[in-house]
């Protein structure tokens, strides 16, 4: 390819094509099937306007807060429009752009907004999609995060937040109310996996004018099409799988240009949760091996969990591609990928031998989060003091995260673990 072809200006979205501008001609973008070719021309090239940088591979991090310009009427033009130039860091850097470009692409979106992490994007969204007197249905036993801000920050503004069991169609249905403006899912939630009829909620919500969001964290844009499923704000903790490196914590909205300038001028702009050029650079090279690591997860995954359902100390594995899974069909129809993140439930309800159990992994390490190259475990009842353990997730759980490790090293060290659960 000649160097005067590499320069990728943008692109533009339309009957499910995919323009890259600069780049002389289409490329198939399917909204339902993506090529394998899409996925890596994104992560791979789009945005990437390398004559700008010395034709470098990699993007250079412009870490600069402010930008300098050659007369008052380029000034003038930026701060009439600060999303579309760049004036201050706060409102749009170079580098963070590029991001923010392939997030959209390879959700099939038409823009996106990088935060400094995943609650940031999340209340930034919500809170520019409100205003008091209006009613906001959440999905039942979201993160954890999401409940306080559903539950007990928006009444403090006048705003109503109620819980429902969002499995249910009718229930979702009959929860509505004249004043609901949002309705926010997350598919599925990450410690018991109930998973949410996109498409059924979507109708609904779209017959009443309501905004709908999904936090789409577990299975990343490239395993779950919430865009195309007709969701209108796409949500991520960039912490997890598109950093993939543990070692950034970030947040992402994804959608229309119309709902993300709406973000940009209210939550973006006003809360100023922005991610600095040097962690947009790191996810960019997480972006990377997207692909690749998802694929090796989900094969790693499916082995372990293979293992432990037939372990005699598990009484249920939690994960939605079991075929065990309550929600196992639904689950099939709208993910075309699933993570590393499951629960199981041991067989007692002795706390010391959950607690033996996790204290004797070695290869899996007791933290929260997941998505990067470490497996992890968090059980259930290290959420609350170990006498008084209330909750409606069973103290017996135990939520495990196939990392990098060959499913091999994964399994011997659960197998070890499980000799002391008797």
């Amino acid at each position: 390819m000649a160097y005067a072809h590499r320069k990728m200006a943008g692109m533009r979205i339309r009957g499910g094509i995919i323009t890259f501008v600069g780049h002389g001609g289409k490329l198939p973008f399917l909204r339902t099937k993506q090529s394998s070719m899409d996925y890596d021309y994104i992560i791979n090239h789009l945005g990437e306007d390398r004559e700008k940088y010395f034709g470098a591979v990699s993007p250079p991090i412009m870490q600069t807060s402010n930008f300098g310009f050659g007369t008052v009427e380029e000034m003038r033009q930026a701060l009439m429009d600060e999303q579309a130039n760049h004036l201050y860091t706060r409102g749009n850097n170079p580098t963070v752009e590029i991001l923010r470009k392939k997030l959209a692409a390879l959700a099939g979106a038409e823009d996106a907004l990088v935060f400094g992490s995943g609650m940031a994007a999340i209340s930034s969204a919500l809170l520019s999609n409100v205003k008091a007197g209006d009613h906001v249905m959440c999905m039942l036993h979201p993160y954890s995060w999401i409940k306080r801000l559903v539950g007990v920050i928006l009444p403090q503004f006048g705003i109503e937040g109620q819980f429902v069991d969002a499995k249910d169609i009718d229930a979702v249905k009959a929860a509505i109310k004249d004043n609901t403006t949002v309705i926010i899912l997350e598919s599925p939630n990450t410690f018991t996996f109930e998973v949410q009829d996109i498409r059924a909620i979507v109708a609904i919500a779209k017959e009443r004018g309501i905004t709908t969001m999904i936090d789409n964290t577990y299975s990343t844009m490239l395993g779950q099409r919430c865009i195309e499923l007709g969701i209108d704000i796409e949500l991520h903790s960039a912490s997890k799988y598109i950093s993939g490196h543990s070692d950034v914590v970030a947040g992402v909205a994804i959608g229309s240009k119309e709902h993300i300038a709406n973000i940009y001028k209210k939550g973006f702009m006003n809360l100023g949760g922005i991610i600095s050029p040097n962690d947009a650079w790191l996810l960019l090279r997480g972006l990377r091996t997207l692909k690749l690591r998802l694929k090796h997860i989900a094969e790693n995954t499916q082995r372990v969990v293979d293992f432990m359902e037939a372990q005699p100390q598990v009484t249920k594995v939690l994960y939605p591609f079991s075929t065990s899974f309550a929600q196992y069909e639904l689950a099939k129809e709208q993910m075309q990928w699933c993570g590393g993140l499951f629960s199981v439930l041991l067989n007692t309800e002795d706390v010391d031998v959950i607690e033996r159990f996790c204290n004797e992994l070695k290869y899996f390490q007791l933290a929260v989060s997941w998505g990067g190259h470490e497996s992890l475990v968090i059980p259930a009842c290290a959420a609350l003091p170990k006498n008084a353990y209330r909750s409606h997730v069973p103290r017996n759980l135990v939520r495990l995260y196939c990392g990098l490790e060959d499913a091999e090293t994964l399994t011997g060290d659960l197998k070890n673990a499980l000799q002391y659960v008797v």
